[in-house]
This record gives structure tokens, C-alpha cells and sequence, in this order.
């Protein structure tokens, strides 16, 4: 049982306002061992289902204060907010058939190769699990953008070109198949109840850094993942690329060399490098995988049409891996820029009709 269970056994139904203030604060990972330590894995409550009301809650929270910010421009929009939705609600739908892949298969590794099980109800193997199942996060993240099958179930979170709370719940129905064998390293100590709920705090955590509400929060910036942090993640502009991977703790992004922090003077731009234009949630899921297998089936070689789904997805054919980054349109260009460059090209295309329009009244009048 849970240190706490039977305290909180009512959660699910919030009972009381402190059941409500947990709830609340699982969103932040503001909770002590003792409130989430479960020697069962059947007493580890679904605590990512039970945060929905939270979800919604600051979904409106977040629609009042840019009203009151005056940003209306910023507004979730209906159908943008409908698609991050739906996408959300497929990629549910296999827990529907059963327990989810990434704890079925951490239980099997436990039960059979399990080298030293930690104890379930101690403050250091709750910490432990904590920095485990972030840096596991970290290396699902990263991969998820390098490997092009993994992406393939990843790109539907970034399709969003607007960056607010809905964005979060825009989640891809593939990518579960994929992140689970980062995990099961820990299943060699770690007792599955404590990473069941370490994987869910973990994601929880998430959800509100998904907004542009929130600037910076000071030096609380150097160690945890921020919305500022994140923002520069899900931007499209060249210097956003492959960056900040953290789920919980940026430090592993710093470690590894994958930090960037937000820049002011260039404005983040939301979505895809290639937009997909469309709202379909089916095609959300899928767009990629048939970009994939539509490039696997022209390209020549074997070995290139196996490379199409384990490199990067800008990899083609004599590049790097994980492509070009010069092959990434350059989004960062000023609105006064880019009507300048508009500009120039209309006259530029009137010069050439006038030239041709005077050539073809010269053949007119010469004889």
C-alpha cells in the first residue's frame, strides 16, 4: 500500500481542497516521496487522468490573462485547439485494450532480470527514480527527433503552429511504441511502482510549460525546463533546431550540448520546418510515416530506403545524418524584411513583363 493511500484514497473524486491542492501540485512535481511512494504497482493511481479538470482549468486561466495582456491575437484558435484535442484523445486509444506498453514491458524486465530491488518506500530511491526517468526522457527526446521512424510518432506534438496549453495535449499515437526501451535499464533496481509514478509526474510537468504567458523565471532558468526553455524547443527558426530536449531538468540538455536559450530579437516561430496545412487528426498521426515510405519507395539502394526511416528526417543522400541545417527555411527574416524582399521581387517581375511587352511592340512595328 501507499504511504498515503488510504489519506487520499478519494482523489480521483477530489474530495477535499488538500486532495484538489495535490492534484494541483503534481502538475509542478511539487510532491514529497511521502505523498507518491506505492509499494504495489496496482495502488499507483492514474494521476495524469485525474489531472484533466487541471488541464482545462489553466487552459482558461492562461485565455483570461492574455485577454487581459491584450493579446488576443494569441488566442487558442477553435480549430487549432480541436485538432490538438483530437490528436490527444487518439493517441489514448491503445491504453483502452490494456496497460500501456512502456509499464508491461519494465514489469517483464523486473520480474525476470530484476539485479537488486531498491526499497519502494526510501526518500533516496524516490530521488533516484526521478533523475532516472528524466534522463531516460532526455534520450527518448532527442532520438525522437534524430531517427525518422521515431519522429514519425513525435511530429504530431509539434504540428501545432500556435504555442499554447492546448499544444500539450496534442500528443502522438506511435511514439509510445518506441520510448519504452529507454526505460528498462531502471527495471534492473527500480520497483515498477515507483516508476510508474515518476513517468507520470514526469509528463505531467510538461503540460504547463507549454505557453507564452510566462517569460523567465531567474535563476530557476540554469536548472529546470521553463517555458522560455521549451518555447525555443518548438520553434521552427534555424537556431531552435535540435534543441532542449529536457522534460523536467535542463541540465542534460547543458551536459550534453544540446541547450539554447530563447532569443528576444528573434521572434519563435511555431510548427513544422514543413507546415502541414491541415487540421485532419488522422492525417495529423500520420502525415509522416507516408512522407517516409513515399521517399523509402523513390529512392535508390537499399541501404538509402532503410536510411530513410533511422536517419534524421532532413537526411538525404551525401549529407550528414541529421541533414543540412542550411536546409531548414530560414524563418528568422523581419516583417519589414520580408516586404522589402516582396517588394523587389514585384518589380523585378514587372521589369521583365515591361521588357517583354516591349519586345513584342518593337516586332509589331518593325517591319
Amino acid at each position: 500500500m501507499s504511504v498515503v493511500n488510504e489519506s487520499r484514497s478519494s482523489f480521483g473524486q477530489l474530495a477535499s481542497p488538500s486532495e484538489a491542492f495535490f492534484g494541483i501540485r503534481t502538475l509542478f512535481y511539487a510532491c514529497t516521496p511521502n505523498e507518491t511512494s506505492y509499494q504495489d504497482l496496482e495502488d499507483v493511481p492514474p494521476i495524469i487522468n485525474r489531472a484533466s479538470p487541471f488541464f482545462f482549468s489553466l487552459i482558461f486561466l492562461e485565455v483570461i490573462v492574455l485577454i487581459l495582456k491584450g493579446k488576443k491575437s494569441r488566442l487558442p484558435r477553435y480549430n487549432d485547439t480541436f485538432s490538438s484535442l483530437a490528436a490527444g484523445l487518439v493517441s489514448q486509444l491503445p491504453l483502452l485494450f490494456g496497460r500501456s506498453i512502456e509499464i508491461a514491458a519494465y514489469v517483464w524486465v523486473y520480474d525476470n532480470f530484476c539485479v537488486f530491488a531498491l526499497p519502494w518506500n526510501s526518500p533516496w530511491t524516490w530521488v533516484l527514480t526521478m533523475l532516472g526517468v528524466d534522463l531516460g526522457y532526455y534520450w527518448v527526446h532527442r532520438f525522437a527527433h534524430e531517427i525518422n521512424f521515431m519522429w514519425a510518432g513525435h511530429q504530431t506534438h509539434h504540428s501545432s503552429e500556435e504555442y499554447n496549453l492546448t499544444t500539450a495535449l496534442r500528443q502522438g499515437l506511435f511514439q509510445r511504441y518506441s520510448s519504452w526501451v529507454f526505460y528498462l535499464p531502471m527495471a534492473l533496481f527500480i520497483p515498477p511502482s515507483m516508476f510508474s509514478i515518476h513517468i507520470q509526474l514526469n509528463i505531467l510537468y510538461q503540460f504547463w510549460i507549454h505557453t507564452e504567458t510566462i517569460g523567465t523565471l531567474g535563476p530557476l532558468e540554469y536548472v529546470l525546463n521553463t517555458p522560455s526553455h521549451h518555447r525555443v524547443h518548438h520553434g521552427v527558426n534555424r537556431y531552435c533546431i535540435d534543441k532542449n530536449y529536457a522534460g523536467v531538468l535542463i541540465i542534460w540538455d547543458r551536459m550534453f550540448g544540446t541547450f539554447e536559450a530563447e532569443r528576444k530579437e528573434d521572434e519563435v516561430v511555431y510548427g513544422l520546418t514543413h507546415q502541414l496545412n491541415s487540421w485532419n487528426p488522422v492525417y495529423t498521426q500520420t502525415s509522416q510515416w507516408i512522407n517516409i515510405f513515399s521517399r523509402a519507395w523513390n529512392i535508390k539502394g537499399l541501404s538509402n530506403k532503410l536510411y530513410c526511416l533511422v536517419k534524421g528526417p532532413g537526411w538525404e543522400p551525401g549529407k550528414p545524418r541529421l541533414g543540412l541545417i542550411e536546409d531548414i527555411p530560414d524563418v528568422g527574416l523581419r516583417i519589414w524584411e520580408y516586404l522589402i524582399l516582396q517588394m523587389f521581387k514585384s518589380l523585378g517581375f514587372i521589369t521583365i513583363r515591361f521588357n517583354q511587352c516591349h519586345c513584342e511592340a518593337s516586332k509589331k512595328i518593325l517591319p
